[in-house]
C-alpha cells in the first residue's frame, strides 16, 4: 500500500466536506477560480494544510523540468483536488488528475464539479493503481 494512502484518504473525506459548505453557500453558476478561492478558505478554517495552483516538476533521467502543469489544490502531499464547473466529466479530466497524482506520488485525487447541482453527484475519486493494494509478502522457495 502507499505509505501517503490512508492520510490521502481521510483527507478525502475533510476535502469533500469542505467542498459541499463552499457549493451549499455559493451555488453553481460560479467559475472555477471562485470556487478555489472559497475552497481554500474552507480548508484553512478546518486547519487543513493546502497549496493550489502548483506546478508539476518533471523529471526523466536526471533532468528536471517544467511543463506548464498547474494543479489546482494539493493537500498535505498527500491528496490532489482537481477542480472542475463543467456540464460534464470527460475523459480528459481524469486523465490530467491521474497525471498529476503520478507525477507527484500522490496516491489519492479527486475531481470536484461545482456545476452540479448536488455537489456530492460531482465529485470523482481516483486511486493511483495499486495504492491501495497491501504489498506482496516475498515469496519463500
Amino acid at each position: 500500500m502507499h505509505s501517503k494512502f490512508q492520510r490521502a484518504d481521510e483527507l478525502s473525506h475533510l476535502a469533500i466536506g469542505a467542498a459541499i459548505e463552499a457549493h451549499k453557500l455559493k451555488g453553481p453558476g460560479l467559475i472555477e477560480s471562485i470556487f478555489e478561492k472559497c475552497l481554500m478558505r474552507e480548508l484553512f478554517l478546518r486547519d487543513i494544510e493546502a497549496q493550489q495552483q502548483l506546478r508539476v516538476p518533471i523529471e526523466y533521467k536526471g533532468l528536471v523540468f517544467e511543463e506548464p502543469l498547474r494543479l489546482d489544490v494539493l493537500l498535505e502531499e498527500n491528496l490532489v483536488l482537481e477542480l472542475k464547473v463543467v456540464e460534464k466529466f470527460l475523459p480528459i479530466h481524469k486523465a490530467q488528475l491521474l497525471s498529476y497524482m503520478k507525477l507527484r506520488d500522490v496516491p489519492l485525487g479527486l475531481i470536484i464539479n461545482f456545476q452540479s447541482l448536488r455537489l456530492v453527484d460531482g465529485v470523482h475519486r481516483l486511486i493511483l493503481p495499486g495504492a491501495d493494494k497491501p504489498e506482496n509478502p516475498p515469496s519463500i522457495h
